[in-house]
């Protein structure tokens, strides 16, 4: 039998005052899957959420005392260019991964 799906909260601030999930990502077995809502009425606002989605995750790792903040986003930044420039074969391959 697989392993139970393990979802991550709804922010607390939307159980709050509402608002709707634009995108949602889930590790299968190493592949990326995901849902998303292009609610945004340009596509440079994409741009904008996935840098500060970068912004909370070395914040994250650095509050961890994983890897400092700047290496981080210097990484994140380094691996989504090269990505972007050479998109793999099978794009929905991710890993290997830490446990979470």
């Amino acid at each position: 039998m697989s392993n139970p799906y393990q979802a991550l909260n709804v922010p607390p601030a939307a159980n709050e005052r509402g608002g709707f999930e634009v995108l949602r990502c889930a590790i299968i077995d190493g592949e990326l899957h995901l849902t998303l809502r292009p609610v945004f009425n340009q596509p440079d606002d994409w741009g904008r959420l996935f840098a500060e989605v970068a912004r909370q995750v070395a914040g994250a790792y650095a509050h961890q005392d994983r890897f400092p903040q700047a290496e981080t986003l210097a990484r994140i930044s380094t691996a989504f260019e090269a990505d972007m420039r050479n998109a793999p074969d099978h794009t929905s391959s991710v890993g290997p991964l830490g446990s979470p």
